[in-house]
């Protein structure tokens, strides 16, 4: 078994899906999270709120929301698990197509990474 996150990026202000889609959604993720795939996860409010830590040249400076550079915000996200690399691709592309279906006007990007269960090694530099 291997972990998973997905998140869903996004053009901030396309509005809210429509209701089709979160009935859609709350059958899918029913169905995985009682096959044990779905994990975890949620939808995220927009970035007037959000606050960065920017780490540059030794210094930290917080940046506020919202971020008028921004073209593509994180949406939602979630934590899955699944027995091949392939059954993970599977997933991620039918939770894609429901967008497509019950949201055809939004315009999204649903990544998949797989989550590395060993510390990363330490750079040279």
């Amino acid at each position: 078994m291997a972990r998973f996150m997905g998140f869903v990026r996004m053009e901030e202000g396309q509005g809210a899906p429509p209701q089709a889609l979160f009935d859609a959604m709350d059958e899918y993720i029913g169905a995985q999270a009682a096959a044990g795939t779905f994990l975890d996860g949620g939808g995220l409010f927009g970035t007037e709120d959000a606050v960065n830590f920017l780490v540059r040249k030794g210094e930290v400076t917080r940046v506020d929301g919202p971020y008028a550079e921004a073209k593509e915000v994180v949406g939602g996200w979630a934590i899955l698990q699944y027995d091949s690399l392939e059954d993970a691709v599977a997933g991620q592309r039918e939770f894609a197509d429901l967008h497509a279906k019950y949201w055809p006007e939004c315009t999204m990007v649903a990544t998949l990474r797989q989550i590395s269960d060993a510390p990363p090694e330490a750079s040279g530099a």
